[in-house]
C-alpha cells in the first residue's frame, strides 16, 4: 500500500511559516488563483521549478468561451457534453460555460493579449466545436501569453510571495483537514508552511508515458500526495493522447496544434492517402480519442511509426501569421509546414481525471482544494474538448477564492511525527525506474488496451513498490515515487472499467456500456474502490 507520507519527519523539529492561502503549482490555474486570492490574502506560491514552466506555458490552440453572437452557452455546454461521452456533471459544464467569458474579460484585465481581427477579438474552430469560439494570443502562444501576462501580475504583488525550486513533499492533515505543507527547499531543508486553505494547481501526468507533449515536471506530484492525504481521486482512467504531436528523428515531441486541423490540415498515411473518412463524419476534426486510434491504426497497417499532416493547400502566408510558433519550430528541424507534410503520432498531452472537487473546487479533505489539471471537477467527462482547459482553470479558481474568503482560520497544528522503518536508500537509478515505468505505461496502458495487457501492466509496476520502503532525499526520487502512484491508480482503474468510452479504449470491451459503465470509479487510499453513478447525463 502507498504510505500516508513520503518521507519521515517530526513537525516540533521543523521551522514553520504560515500563510494564509498556499498555491502549489504554476500555471494558468496556480498564477490566476493566487492573483485573486491575493485582494484579501497573504499568499505563497510554491513552485518546483518557476513560473514560467507548466504546462499551461505550451498551451497553442487557444481558450474557449463564449464571445460572437453567433454562439450560445447552450451550443458551447452540448459540445463539452458530447465530447466528455456521457461522463460530464452537467452541472460543472453549466458553470464552464456560463463562467467563461467572465473569466476571459479578467485575463483581459491581467495585461492579457489576445488577437484581434478587425477590431474584435479574433476566434478560430477546433475539433469537436460547432462553433468559432477560441480566442488566442500571438497565433499559437496563447498559453505562453497567458502566463507572461500573469507572471508579471503576480510577480509585482505585495501580497503574493512566490518560492522557486521548492518541492512539495506531501500534504499535512490533521483531524481529516488540510493544514498545509511540508516543503523542501533547494539546499535540501524541510519546512511545515501552514495556511488556512492549500490549493493544488501542479498539473497532469503527462510523464507517465515516455511520448508526451508535456514538460518534464508533469509527473502527477499534486494527484499523488492528495491520495496519500486521502482525497478521492476520480477518472484515472481516462488519459487524452494528442493525436498529433511531432515525430521526427532528433525533435521533442512537440504539439502540432488542433487549430491546424481547425484551418484545414488533412492527415495523410505514409502512402499518402487521406484516411479520417474510414474513421469518424468529422474526419480531421472528429474527437481526439477517435483522431489518435485512427492514427495508430493506420500506423500499424502501413508498418509505420507516423502519420503526415499536411497544410501545403493553404497559402505560405495564412500558415506563417496563424501558427509562427509552430512554423518556426518544424523549420529548425528542417521542415516547413507550408511545402512538407509534417510527421506527427500520438502522445500523451491531458489527464482528464484527478482529485475531485466539488463545485467550489474543494477536495473531499477540508481546507485543500484542487484547479486546473490535477483536478476532475467533472467538466471533461472521459474526454477534454480542445481549449476547455484553460477556461476550467479561470472559473474554477475564482469559485475556489470565494469558497476561501468564506472559511475561518485554521486551529494552530500540533506537532506530530510520521515514523516508519526507512532504512535503506533506491536500489537502482531512479532514471532507469523512470524509463522502466514508461515503457509499461506506452505497451500496457496506452492508446489501446485490454485485460491481459493491463494486469501485466500492474504486475511490472508493483514490482517497483519498494521504493516506498526506501529513504528518499532527491527530487527525482519523490517524482518516481508519484509517477508510480499515479501509474497505479490509472491502470487500475482502466482494468476495472470494461467498456470503450472517451480516452478509454479497451480492444476486449470495444462499446460504450451505459448500463453498466455510466459512472465514475473513484479511488481512496483508505476506502478503497468507489463507484458513482453520473445523474442528469445527456448523450450524443
Amino acid at each position: 500500500m502507498v504510505p500516508r507520507y513520503l518521507v519521515d519527519f517530526s513537525l516540533d523539529q521543523l521551522p514553520r511559516v504560515k500563510t494564509d492561502v498556499i498555491v502549489i503549482g504554476a500555471g494558468i490555474a496556480g498564477l490566476f488563483a493566487a492573483i485573486k486570492a491575493s485582494k484579501t490574502n497573504k499568499v505563497l506560491m510554491i513552485t518546483k521549478k518557476s513560473l514560467m514552466d507548466s504546462n499551461t506555458r505550451y498551451a497553442q490552440g487557444g481558450i474557449a468561451a463564449v464571445i460572437s453572437e453567433n454562439d450560445s452557452p447552450a451550443y458551447h455546454r452540448e459540445d463539452t457534453l458530447t465530447a466528455g461521452a456521457g461522463l460530464c456533471s452537467p452541472r460543472a459544464v453549466d458553470v464552464l460555460v456560463h463562467e467563461g467569458p467572465k473569466g476571459v474579460q479578467d485575463l483581459i484585465k491581467m495585461g492579457t493579449q489576445f488577437d484581434y481581427e478587425d477590431g474584435e477579438l479574433a476566434l478560430t474552430q477546433e475539433g469537436a466545436h460547432s462553433q468559432r469560439r477560441i480566442l488566442h494570443a500571438n497565433g499559437d502562444a496563447t498559453g505562453y501569453e497567458i502566463v507572461r501576462a500573469l507572471s508579471e501580475e503576480a510577480g509585482g504583488n505585495p501580497n503574493i510571495e512566490v518560492w522557486d525550486e521548492h518541492f512539495i513533499l506531501d500534504l499535512i492533515t490533521h483531524d481529516g483537514e488540510c493544514r498545509g505543507a511540508l516543503v523542501q527547499r533547494p539546499d535540501g531543508q524541510r519546512v511545515f508552511v501552514e495556511g488556512k486553505a492549500t490549493v493544488l494547481c501542479s498539473g497532469g501526468t503527462g510523464q507517465l508515458y515516455r511520448y508526451t507533449t508535456n514538460p518534464e515536471i508533469a509527473t502527477g506530484d499534486g494527484i499523488a500526495m492528495a491520495y496519500r492525504a486521502g482525497a478521492d481521486i476520480q477518472d484515472m482512467e481516462f488519459v487524452q493522447f494528442h493525436p498529433t504531436s511531432l515525430c521526427y528523428p532528433g525533435a521533442p515531441r512537440f504539439l502540432i496544434s488542433e487549430a491546424v486541423r481547425g484551418e484545414g490540415a488533412i492527415l495523410r498515411n505514409i502512402r499518402g492517402e487521406r484516411f479520417m473518412e474510414k474513421y469518424h463524419p468529422q474526419l480531421e476534426l472528429a474527437p481526439r480519442d477517435i483522431v489518435a486510434r485512427a492514427i495508430v491504426s493506420e500506423m500499424e497497417n502501413t508498418k509505420s511509426t507516423f502519420v503526415y499532416l499536411d497544410i501545403t493547400h493553404e497559402s505560405p502566408d495564412m500558415v506563417k501569421h496563424r501558427f509562427p510558433t509552430i512554423y518556426e519550430f518544424c523549420m529548425n528541424y528542417g521542415l516547413d509546414l507550408t511545402s512538407d507534410w509534417v510527421p506527427v503520432a500520438p502522445a500523451a498531452h491531458y489527464m482528464m481525471g484527478g482529485v475531485k472537487t466539488d463545485l467550489n473546487g474543494e477536495t473531499s479533505v477540508k481546507r485543500l482544494f484542487a484547479c486546473g489539471e490535477v483536478s476532475s471537477t467533472g467538466v471533461h467527462g472521459a474526454n477534454r474538448l480542445a481549449s476547455n482547459s484553460l477556461s476550467e482553470a479561470i472559473v474554477f479558481g475564482r469559485r475556489i477564492v470565494q469558497r476561501i474568503q468564506e472559511i475561518g482560520e485554521a486551529a494552530p497544528t500540533p506537532s506530530f511525527a510520521s515514523r516508519t522503518n526507512r532504512t535503506e536508500p533506491p536500489m537502482q537509478a531512479v532514471v532507469e525506474k523512470r524509463l522502466k515505468l514508461q515503457k509499461v505505461m506506452v505497451r500496457y496502458v496506452g492508446v489501446r488496451r485490454n485485460q491481459r495487457d493491463l494486469q501485466k501492466g500492474i504486475e511490472e509496476l508493483k514490482r517497483q513498490l519498494p521504493i516506498y520502503e526506501a529513504v528518499l532525499t532527491k527530487r527525482e526520487e519523490y517524482e518516481f515515487a508519484n509517477l508510480l502512484t499515479c501509474a497505479l491508480l490509472t491502470s487500475e482503474a482502466a482494468l476495472l472499467r470494461e467498456e470503450s468510452r472517451g480516452g478509454h479504449y479497451r480492444e476486449d470491451f470495444p462499446e460504450r456500456d451505459n448500463l453498466q459503465w455510466r459512472k465514475h470509479i473513484v479511488l481512496n487510499r483508505e476506502r478503497g474502490i468507489i463507484e458513482e453513478w453520473v445523474e442528469d447525463v445527456v448523450y450524443e
